[in-house]
């Protein structure tokens, strides 16, 4: 397995690899890995030859101090678990220096509005700081192909209008959202949750799965206040929000139209852990 933790010695080696005519996937990531993000890599070596795994708690797209400190950072076995995967594995794993030099400091973007929805409502400067570091590491590893987990949909949405905007030469794929046996999306998050909330959290999934089936009959604001009540009887899940939108411009829905496609987005605290998931309505 082949760890880099300097930009410069990474952009050496890809530039060999490149120029013998080897095609490059990537994979970026926060690190403490699961099989959500191992789904990824395996896709990501069926269609490239080598893939890099970036490993990067991003400061600059936290908005929550306590959050940043308490990120599960495990890079040892992290390592252990992609060497399992494939010797055609490259990790990136850089110091914050590495990325920002001595300014850790996001860049401001534009993204036509996609930024001001949900997460960009209850998360300020969020999207400026993923912009930030994924264009910066789409400039570091050149990949030809990017691959991102539809768990993060509009996270997903930036990262597709970054590469339009600003004409980066990479295939953007959308991989489906893995889950555990009952139901609750995989995340680095769910390390942390206590056994109670654990046993909690898979209401969640259960919930957009009835909001779905309640969503071929009913409107979206019926859904919708459903749901609000349904969290109103849940002693240890706190609803944050829940939304149903344009899969296109993740506007929240007003009335139903046959000709767009919807998803219902959910964002729920577990104790203080914040949980997110999706589901497509259509």
């Amino acid at each position: 397995m082949t760890i880099f933790t300097e930009k410069k010695q990474i952009q050496n080696y890809l530039r060999e690899l490149k120029d013998k005519q080897f095609r490059i996937g990537f994979v970026p990531t926060m690190g403490a890995l699961h099989q959500g993000h191992l789904s990824l890599v395996a896709e990501a070596l069926r269609q490239n030859d080598y893939v890099v795994v970036s490993i990067f708690v991003n400061p600059t797209q936290f908005d929550n101090a306590a959050d940043l400190k308490n990120y599960p950072r495990t890079l040892e076995r992290d390592t252990q678990l992609l060497e399992t995967v494939s010797k055609n594995v490259i990790i990136y794993a850089p110091e914050v220096s590495d990325m920002y030099g001595d300014q850790t400091k996001a860049e401001h973007f534009c993204f036509d509005g996609l930024e001001f929805e949900m997460e960009g409502r209850f998360r300020e400067g969020h999207f400026d700081g993923v912009g930030t570091i994924v264009k910066r590491l789409f400039e570091i590893v050149k990949p030809d192909h990017a691959y991102f987990g539809q768990k993060d949909f509009q996270q997903l949405a930036i990262v597709k209008k970054l590469v339009e905007k600003y004409g980066i030469p990479v295939i953007i794929h959308g991989c489906p959202i893995l889950r555990e046996a009952n139901g609750l999306a995989l995340s680095s998050r769910n390390e942390r949750l206590k056994p109670e909330y654990k046993n909690a959290a898979p209401f969640i999934f259960k919930t957009l799965k009835s909001a779905k089936k309640q969503f071929g009959t009913k409107s979206a604001k019926y859904v919708t206040e459903w749901v609000e009540n349904a969290f109103r009887n849940q002693d240890l899940l706190e609803l944050e929000y829940f939304i149903i939108a344009d899969e296109n411009t993740l506007k929240p829905v007003s009335r139903k139209s046959k000709t767009k496609t919807y998803r219902a987005f959910i964002v729920v605290y577990a104790d203080d852990i914040r949980l997110i998931d999706n589901i497509a309505l259509n």
